[in-house]
């Protein structure tokens, strides 16, 4: 989510680390049971379901934070961009992958926003790429290309994951510019606020669709599926996003951002362990290649 400049802690504090190791549990953990609820319902209805379910526990923190709701004069542009980005066209596109590929592949394809993030900030911040960039981009991408390939080259299924990765990857791009935007102009609001607004302004053509186009069959969902939906809303899209700002808060920005890193592997494991997806050798170096590229993209200076 785009948010102001956290507050940055001296040192490492075990409850920030705390608050960090929950955000990546919450977040790993839902790739794969939103992969179980695409087989289910329609994907926008997935999304929008859990969305409101999300954005109403953190209006409650926030309000019980009593932090302002009332966004800053001047801003609602920012606001309704940062949602458009980070929220509707992040859901929807990463969701929609789903029907062509892995839970786990899409997990690896939506973590690669660093990389982008790094290349936007130059024309858009004025940051010039640096060596290190340079070569976290070229690790990112050859895992990329790793993953979508198949062990025999030629195969079909290479073709019929195209869709799904570019789905994956432009939701990741679109996370990145909101981003990157998000720092050349941020929303003047307290964190929990900023995100209740933007996961509820975000919704709205999520819902909008779900309404005129979907017809979810909610009674289709056994109770594996009524917890995931929970779990999606409850844990993924609100308390996640409480704890995050809560280590950001404790921790400093290295510590921070390296340790994000543990939710797509945490993603992975929960893919391979609750759906079966293949975890081999071609997997893993798809992993360790696009992971250590986006840490150096993101941490390179």
């Amino acid at each position: 989510m785009a948010t102001n400049a956290a507050s940055r802690a001296p040192g490492v504090s075990v409850q920030g680390l705390g608050f960090l190791v929950a955000t990546s549990l919450m977040w790993g953990f839902n790739w794969p049971l939103v992969k179980h609820l695409v087989t289910v319902l329609p994907p926008f209805s997935v999304r929008a379901a859990s969305g409101l379910i999300g954005t109403a526990i953190v209006l409650a923190i926030a309000l019980a934070r009593r932090e302002s709701l009332r966004p800053p004069r001047g801003q609602w542009g920012r606001l309704c961009l940062a949602a458009g980005l980070n929220v509707t066209a992040w859901m929807a596109l990463t969701t929609l992958s789903l029907l062509w590929l892995r839970a786990s592949e899409t997990t690896i394809l939506a973590y690669t926003l660093p990389l982008w993030a790094a290349l936007l900030a130059w024309p858009l911040l004025g940051e010039k790429p640096t060596l290190a960039r340079g070569i976290g981009l070229v690790l990112g991408l050859s895992g990329i290309v790793l993953l979508v390939a198949h062990e025999a080259p030629g195969d079909a299924e290479i073709g019929a994951k195209l869709p799904g990765v570019a789905l994956a990857l432009a939701g990741s791009m679109l996370f990145a510019l909101g981003t990157v935007l998000a720092k050349r102009a941020p929303v003047a609001m307290p964190p929990t606020a900023l995100v209740a607004w933007q996961t509820g302004l975000g919704l709205l053509p999520l819902l909008l669709f779900w309404l005129l186009f979907e017809q979810p069959d909610f009674a289709a969902l056994d109770g594996f599926g009524w917890l995931a939906l929970v779990y999606g809303g409850a844990l993924a899209f609100g308390l996640a996003y409480v704890a995050w700002f809560a280590a950001l808060r404790r921790l400093p920005a290295l510590v921070a951002t390296i340790g994000s890193l543990m939710a797509p592997v945490i993603g992975v494991l929960a893919s391979v362990a609750m759906l079966g997806d293949p975890f081999g050798l071609r997997e893993i170096a798809a992993l360790a290649l696009t992971l250590g590229g986006v840490a150096l993209a993101a941490l390179a200076r």
